[in-house]
This record gives structure tokens, C-alpha cells and sequence, in this order.
């Protein structure tokens, strides 16, 4: 998509800058990764009042231009880098207007790179509650840049911003903050003859980052680092002194353009919310509520819309069996396709309350809270505290989590938290768990007010958490490194989720389940049904001439011949033969061979099994006899005439998807991220062990 002027949003975390780039690009925004980097990059378009299209690029959150993370890193290299697809025209500077002292060091430094600037002054409904006082046309003269007042989240000057990007000089108006040259002067002098530029500030940054930026070519970076050896350049020293020149200019700037108050008021209801919330003791008591209330909800809440999906897709499969022709194609259509959808269709109502709730969470500021208090446990098992990130972000999808780890910077945290985060359990591994509990487990309250349903979902995610953290402990040991990591983390102040930003990611992320798992729950329900529907040689016909015989046909009722027959068939079918060869490692575990069709399926999404279970069994049943796959199992029997999922299989199986590593996705990202086949096949082994041994000892006590 063509555009007409591009624009960087640079800023800190927690400055509102993703809002104001939601707030500026509406929909109309696609997400990849930056040119030879596996980090997220985000691009919208807006459309501008003088009719002109602007390209926005979300950048990574990030304090300063010396990174600390690959994130960070792309930040200068963006800004440093010249004509290429990315290279801005203008920068807005997006600074949070109740921390403007520590947002402006930023500021001073992108400004410096002498690219056209605008700031963003975000979050001025807050510093207004504050009772921050700034002049805004003092402060744009000061700045020598304009300066708009805006609130991202309530959507208030957004507008006035885009007029000023559509008139913003081409040429960097803003006042040089500090001297520059007197931090380095020979080496900084020296570095810009090399370079060719008359940009003291970008000069010097060279110094600092050359080993790391790519637009060097190889011959520049080593003349770059005899320099520095010939100047006795100190990388650390000169970031110092820096810093210390950037923070007299700020309190120059802010003297006469910020009045603030002795106390800020919502920081001070922040700090007193904190003070049990993030309490050494009932702080996790209050999670742990928290966790509780979601999976009793997940249950309470979604009975009543599942039911309906569950009943929509027994009238479709009833109304295809009346309409459609007898015949493989329909049995396909039916017994494939729909009743696979069928399977996990029916959990969207779940799913998307999971996703609400974490939204939710994550608005608030209480995530950063359970981030914060969860660090205290993971110092103790050797992980950095921002590995706490990944594994709540495990809750919804693994596959982004472990991409989030690129954020943590000791590279052992950072490969432990790689290693454990598929242990978290996901959201895809919600239909395998709710299915498998409301077959065994009652659903009836105990002290009135919690269910034993969502007792059990409780018990099987505090599980996950606790099965990660003491797999880190184990790894603390085995991986070996030097480095020490460190956590560093802004606690937000606590605000109202905003109910539309709620209800969007509820959608687009109940949308992406939906579309993702249901192109491979249909590639996976027509090749299983096919799997199913035939088998080598003629052994089907073997079987319709066997039960064509009167020892059957005389003694046995047509509907308990049909089932008997389609059994049969399924069992000597391609699908029943792989069932058969894997069934004697499975059988100790109290699965059968259909279970065990739906272990191996289930490898290219761990939702597949539900899918598998009721392409299975419709396969197997009558085709009279239209049942939602969950009655479908509960009236299974083997060949004992007993119930095939009894107390035991059931938490065994849900035992076994805790651990194992059911997921193909998961696989790849993991290689992708550590670039070593040997990462994900030493995941996938030590998963598929913790998964066996979990699955046996748990069903060798209950049955």
C-alpha cells in the first residue's frame, strides 16, 4: 500500500504508544518482523487531513537508544539507517505527561539525530487528575518542536495530531540539547570523516553500537573499533556522562514548563492498591482467587451459548443426513468435516471468555503486578523476572510467548524460559481439558459456591505454572552460563479496562482460534476420515460378508448389526491399524487404540483432539443416532462393555496434554528463535517423558 509521508511512534513502555497507534491506524494495520530480525514489526496507514496517506511504524518500546534487548535495538537502527523501505520522514515522540522527566532523556536523543520531530503528549487526562500543570506553548519553544496534548485511550487529540504531521517541516527544526562533541571529540570527529556525516550525536552512537548494526559494512566497524582503541574510548564512561549532561538540560527544560504537585493522586491510590495486592503473602492469595473466579466463570458463563452451538451443529448434521444422497461424499461432508468442527467449535464461548479476561488483566496494570510478585519465585529457580511475560502470555498461545522472550537479555533466562513456557497450559489445550472434565467430573457446587468443574480447570492450570517452574529449577542446573540477568519493570498506574479495546481482542482473538485451528481441524478430519472409511486389501468386504451370514443376521437387531459392523471396519481401517501398532506403548497410560489415533493427529494442534474424537465415533456409530461428541464419549464402551473414558483415562489423557509437547507450531517457533534443531528435539523429549510418566502414575492410582 503506497504512501505518501512515513512516521516512526517512539517512546517508553507504558506510554500509551500502541494506543495512539491503534488510535491512529484504526484496522488498517498489518504485523511481520523488521528486515533480517525475528521482531515484531507493526505498520498502519492513516489517512491525513490534506488527503495525503501516512505510514505509521510502531516501534519497540524502549527507555533509551542504548539497547538492552534486541527489541530495542531496532529502534536506532530504524532511525540511524538511511533510504531504505523503513527510513521515517518524521518522528513522533510519544512522552507520558506524568513522567515527563524520565520520557524527555529519550526524547533529547532521538531529537539529536536530527530527524524532523513532533511530540505526543499522552496520558493528559491522567496528569490533569494529578494536578500536573504544563505549558505546552512554553514547552514546544523551549523543545523547538510542536507539541500536542493528547489522551490515546479516550481517543482526545488525535486529530490536532494528524494536522500537524501533515504540516511538519521536512527539516529538523528542534534545539540541540546537549554539547555533543565534548563527550568524545576526537573519536566522535574522526567517525564522521569515516562516515561522511555532520551528525556529532549519530557519530558517536556508531561508537557505541557499531558491532550490532547491520547498514555497516564489516571494514567500517573495525576501523570504528581501532578507533576507539586508538582514543581510549570507555563505552559505559561516555553513556554517563551523557546521561548526567541529558538529565541538567530536562530539569532546565521542565523548571518553567511543569508544575507538579507534592504527590501525584492516582500514584498514591496505585501505591496503597499495591500494598496488598503485591503483599508478600496476600498478593498470591488474590491471584490465586483471581485464577479461580476466571475458570469458574469459563464454565458458569459459557454453558448456555455452548449449548447452543453444541444443538446448531446436531440440527446441520441431522439436516444434511435428510438432504444430502447416501454416499461416501456425504459421509465425508458429515462424519468428517462437520462433526471435526463440531467438536471444537463448541468452545469459542470458552475461549473467548479466557481471552477477555486476560485482556482484561493486562489493561488494568494487574498483569505487571503479577509480573512483579511472581519475579520473588523466579529469582529462587534461576529464571529473570521477565520470563514471568512469556509464561501468563502461555495462557493464551505459547507461539508468541516464546517470540516474547527476544526481550530478555541473559541468554540462559532467555533459553529456560524458551524451554519451559509450552508447560503453560494454553488456550488450545481449554476444549481437551473442558471436554474431558465434564465427562468424569460432577457438576455440582461444593461450599455453595465453587463448582467442581471449575475446581478441576483450576487445578490443571496451577499445575502448568508450577510444572514450569520447577522444570526451570531442574534446568538451572543443567544450562550453564556466566552473564547475570536483571529485571527492570514499570508498574503502570491502575486504570478501567477500556470495555471496546476488550470486546476488539475477544474478537480478533477468538477470530484468529477460529480461522488457525479450523483450517487444520478440516485438512485433519478429511484425511482421518478417509483413514477411517478405508482399509488394505478387501478386509471390508471380508466383514459385510461375515455379518451377512444368519448366525448374525437372524440373532442380532439391524441397528446393534450396523454398529457391530461399522466397528469392525474402523478397527481393520487404515486409521484402526496405526491405532493398533501404537496401542501397546499407550496401553499402561489406560488408552486404546482410538485414543491413540487421536494423539498422533493431535501433534499439528492439541485442539485436534476433540475433532478426532468425534470424527472417530461418527464414523463408528449409527447414522441414525446424531449425539454431540461429548455424549458420543460418554457412551463409548470397549470391548469389556465397559466405559472407555472413566475417571482415570480421563485425567490421564488431560495428564498427558499437560506435559506433552502436542503442537507443531511450538516445535517451529522454537527453532526459529534458537536457530538449533537440537532446542526443540530436546523439548519435545524431555516433554514427551515428563507426559508418560505423569499420564502412568496418574491412572495407575485412580483406576
Amino acid at each position: 500500500m503506497k504512501s505518501d509521508i512515513r512516521v516512526a511512534l517512539v517512546g517508553n513502555p507504558n506510554t500509551g504508544k500502541s494506543t495512539l497507534f491503534n488510535a491512529l491506524t484504526g484496522l488498517n494495520q498489518k504485523i511481520g518482523n523488521f528486515p533480517g530480525v525475528t521482531v515484531d514489526k507493526k505498520i498502519g496507514y492513516s489517512q491525513l487531513p490534506d488527503g495525503r496517506r501516512a505510514e505509521i511504524i510502531d516501534l519497540p518500546g524502549t527507555y533509551s537508544l542504548y539497547p538492552k534487548s534486541k527489541d530495542e535495538s531496532i529502534v536506532f537502527s530504524v532511525l540511524a539507517e538511511k533510504d531504505t523501505e523503513l527510513t521515517p520522514d518524521l518522528v513522533v515522540v510519544i512522552l507520558d505527561a506524568t513522567n515527563l522527566k524520565r520520557n524527555l532523556l529519550l526524547y533529547t536523543q532521538v531529537a539529536d539525530l536530527k530527524i524532523p520531530v513532533i511530540v505526543a503528549l499522552n496520558m493528559m487526562d491522567l496528569a490533569g487528575k494529578a494536578a500536573i500543570k504544563i505549558d505546552i506553548d512554553l514547552l514546544s519553544s523551549r523543545l523547538g518542536v510542536p507539541v500536542v496534548p493528547v489522551s490515546a485511550r479516550k481517543v482526545e487529540g488525535v486529530d490536532d495530531l494528524k494536522k500537524i504531521i501533515s504540516f511538519t517541516n521536512k527539516h529538523a527544526l528542534q534545539v540541540e540539547s546537549i554539547d555533543v562533541r565534548s563527550i568524545a571529540p576526537l573519536l566522535i570527529a574522526d567517525i564522521e570523516d569515516l562516515i561522511a556525516t555532520d551528525n556529532p550525536y549519530f557519530a558517536l552512537q556508531l561508537a557505541h553500537q557499531h558491532e550490532t548494526l547491520q547498514f555497516l559494512t564489516p571494514a567500517q566497524s573495525e576501523r570504528i573499533e581501532q578507533l576507539e582503541k586508538l582514543h581510549s574510548f570507555h563505552s559505559q564512561k561516555a553513556q554517563a556522562t551523557e546521561t548526567i549532561a541529558r538529565y541538567n538540560y530536562i530539569n532546565d527544560i521542565l523548571y518553567d514548563t511543569v508544575k507538579t504537585p507534592a504527590t501525584a493522586h492516582d500514584e498514591s491510590i496505585s501505591n496503597k492498591i499495591d500494598k496488598v495486592l503485591t503483599h508478600c503473602v496476600f498478593g498470591f492469595i488474590i491471584f490465586m482467587a483471581v485464577l479461580l473466579f476466571m475458570f469458574q466463570s469459563i464454565f458458569a458463563w459459557s454453558e448456555y451459548p455452548m449449548s447452543l452451538i453444541e444443538g446448531l451443529f446436531v440440527w446441520a448434521e441431522g439436516l444434511l443426513r435428510n438432504v444430502l444422497p447416501t454416499g461416501p461424499l456425504a459421509d465425508l461432508l458429515i462424519d468428517g468435516v462437520v462433526a471435526g468442527l463440531s467438536g471444537v467449535m463448541v468452545f469459542i464461548p470458552q475461549i473467548a471468555i479466557l481471552f477477555a479476561f486476560i485482556s482484561i488483566l493486562e489493561d488494568t496494570g494487574y498483569m505487571s503486578r503479577v509480573t512483579f510478585m511472581m519475579d520473588k519465585i523466579m529469582r529462587k529457580v534461576g529464571l529473570n523476572g521477565k520470563s514471568v511475560v512469556p509464561l501468563i502470555g502461555g495462557f493464551a498461545c505459547a507461539v508468541p510467548s516464546i517470540m516474547s522472550t527476544r526481550t530478555i537479555e541473559n541468554w540462559k533466562d532467555r533459553m529456560i524460559t524458551i524451554m519451559v513456557t509450552p508447560l503453560v497450559a494454553c488456550s488450545a489445550r481449554l476444549p481437551v481439558y473442558t471436554l474431558l472434565i465434564a465427562l468424569v467430573v460432577p457438576n455440582r457446587n461444593v461450599w455453595w459456591i465453587f463448582n467442581l468443574q471449575g475446581l478441576a480447570l483450576t487445578g490443571m492450570y496451577v499445575l502448568s505454572l508450577l510444572s514450569a517452574v520447577i522444570v526451570a529449577f531442574v534446568m538451572k542446573f543443567v544450562l550453564k552460563a556466566r552473564e547475570r540477568g536483571y529485571f527492570i519493570m514499570e508498574l503502570p498506574v491502575y486504570r478501567m479496562p477500556r470495555w471496546n479495546n476488550v470486546l476488539f481482542s475477544m474478537y480478533e482473538r477468538s477470530k484468529a482460534f477460529v480461522l488457525q485451528a479450523g483450517k487444520v481441524i478440516i485438512a485433519v478430519s478429511i484425511i482421518l476420515w478417509v483413514l477411517s472409511s478405508y482399509g488394505p486389501g478387501n478386509r471390508f468386504e471380508k466383514i459385510e460378508q461375515k455379518y451377512q451370514q444368519p448366525a448374525f443376521t437372524r440373532t442380532m437387531k439391524p441397528d446393534s448389526l450396523t454398529r457391530v459392523i461399522s466397528s469392525e471396519k474402523l478397527e481393520n481401517s487404515y486409521a484402526g491399524i496405526l491405532g493398533h501398532v501404537i496401542e501397546p506403548v499407550i496401553k499402561p497410560l489406560g488408552f486404546d487404540w482410538k485414543i491413540g489415533i487421536a494423539l498422533i493427529t493431535s501433534f499439528a494442534a492439541r485442539e485436534v483432539f476433540v475433532g478426532t474424537m468425534a470424527t472417530i465415533y461418527s464414523v463408528e456409530g449409527d447414522a441414525d443416532r446424531i449425539d454431540s461428541v461429548q455424549d458420543k464419549m460418554r457412551n463409548a464402551k470397549n470391548p469389556q462393555g465397559q466405559p472407555v473414558f472413566t475417571l482415570a483415562v480421563a485425567f490421564s489423557l488431560m495428564m498427558f496434554y499437560a506435559f506433552a509437547m502436542q503442537c507443531a507450531s511450538t516445535v517451529a517457533v522454537v527453532y526459529r528463535e534458537t536457530k538449533d534443531w537440537r532446542w526443540p528435539a530436546a523439548q519435545f523429549a524431555y516433554m514427551t517423558v515428563l507426559a508418560y510418566g505423569a499420564a502412568f502414575l496418574v491412572y495407575h492410582l485412580l483406576k
